[in-house]
């Protein structure tokens, strides 16, 4: 085994969502153990309220793994996952149509600063806009990969996994 992933669906899905088991699949061909927490209950409260469940529930699966896992997400499951990683050690973060902030949830988009990280946004997202990202991406000097696609990113399933094998090869 290369290392652990684990991937967060983003609201209003499941783990066996379309792009969270694609990017599964294929990080475990490529050797890695892929972990798919279950956050329906929490995303039943709400989306500001399912933060902190999500959140705690990230924070619990990370502490079970033998050392620190790469993180992946969607939409809200990437604003957990970047949450995450300023509380627990995490070998890197891989998120998809990152909102800046989730309405009625105090905490604004953050990460820790030593973790490397490859944000994924479509042009055309009209859930998380794209200029948001951008100016929190180019604030902290991250990389952003903008692809001609919405919010599911669904035109670019390809894509995502030929930058996810990318960024895992750097990791294992």
């Amino acid at each position: 085994m290369r290392g652990q992933i684990i991937l967060s669906h983003g609201a209003d899905t499941g783990p066996d969502a379309t792009k969270v088991s694609l990017l599964a699949e294929h990080a475990e061909t490529l050797g890695w153990r892929a972990i798919r927490p279950d956050y329906r209950r929490e995303d039943a409260l709400g989306l500001a309220a399912a933060v902190p469940g999500r959140l705690e529930k990230l924070c619990a699966t990370i502490d079970a793994c033998a050392e620190p896992p790469v993180l992946a997400g969607s939409s809200l499951g990437a604003f957990v996952s970047a949450l995450a990683s300023c509380r627990r050690k995490v070998a890197g973060l891989f998120l998809l149509a990152t909102p800046t902030a989730i309405p009625g949830y105090a905490q604004p988009l953050d990460l820790a600063t030593d973790v490397p990280s490859l944000f994924i946004h479509g042009w055309r997202d009209a859930i998380c806009p794209l200029e948001a990202l951008l100016g929190f991406a180019g604030n902290r000097r991250l990389p952003l990969l903008i692809l001609d696609d919405d919010h599911r990113l669904g035109a670019s399933l390809p894509t995502l996994a030929a930058q996810l094998q990318l960024f895992l090869d750097t990791r294992a």
